[in-house]
């Protein structure tokens, strides 16, 4: 038998001021609504984060509802996937907003062993597996941690310092191309024939579909960026030559 939800906030802020809002929040609202056996309190917990996000909410309420959640079994990489997805659909502004609060809500840390162990703490994504299936394009080390593999694939790409992909092209008949979006670390993006543009937390690049580029870390320090595909028409990727040292060497 799940756990008995209580609520007496309402009568200790409201009882004597407002005593029939009191009720319904302590008795119908938590009382009757949430105890309702028919969706898990768990889903309950995730429908209500959603909610409020989608409002624009991001008081004590919200950070009371993450809790909950977190006390209700929702993991770290949960609440990570249920907020991108939910940016998705409500915007940006509002899913920045809920992570900076979920982000104290489950700060559990790694022990912080390696170089990799102490980046990880510093952001909210996971950074995932060595990035094996694409090696032979990037020069130096990167992960791959799936965000969202429906509807719009997502995907945090992470580099160590120096990392960086090869020149490539997205193609597309129409639409296509990629959005990256910073959430960790420092590096940079380049389009061919232009001049590289730094990218820190919160930083987002649009890239069209035809266009020559690269992205990667910066030297003194690791990076993460999610790599949104955009959906496209016969859409596919062309990996072009990598950036000789010479040349990544020249950005300050």
């Amino acid at each position: 038998m799940s756990e008995k939800i209580v609520q007496t906030a309402g009568r200790e802020s409201l009882g004597e001021f407002a005593p029939m809002f009191a009720h319904l929040n302590d008795d119908v609202l938590f009382g009757e609504v949430w105890n309702e056996g028919s969706i898990s309190v768990k889903t309950r917990c995730i429908i209500t984060v959603v909610s409020l996000m989608a409002t624009g909410i991001t008081d004590s309420s919200l950070v009371y509802h993450l809790q909950n959640a977190k006390a209700h079994g929702v993991t770290k990489s949960e609440i990570a996937a249920i907020i991108t997805h939910a940016t998705m659909y409500v915007g940006w502004p509002k899913g920045w907003a809920v992570f900076r609060l979920a982000k104290d809500v489950w700060n559990e840390e790694t022990e912080a062993v390696t170089e990799k162990d102490k980046y990880q703490n510093t952001i909210f994504f996971p950074i995932g597996e060595p990035n094996n299936g694409f090696a032979e394009y990037f020069v130096g080390q990167s992960y791959l941690a799936p965000i969202s593999t429906q509807q719009i694939p997502i995907y945090n790409v992470t580099f160590e310092p120096r990392c960086r992909n090869n020149w490539h092209i997205h193609h597309a008949k129409s639409g296509g191309g990629q959005m990256l979006i910073c959430v960790g670390g420092r590096g940079y993006y380049r389009e061919w024939g232009k001049d590289a543009v730094e990218m820190i937390p919160g930083s987002v690049i649009n890239i069209p579909a035809g266009v020559k580029h690269w992205h990667g870390a910066a030297p003194d320090s690791w990076f993460s960026h999610l790599a949104v595909e955009i959906p496209g028409e016969d859409a596919s990727n062309e990996w072009c030559e990598p950036l000789s040292d010479d040349d990544y060497d020249k950005l300050k």
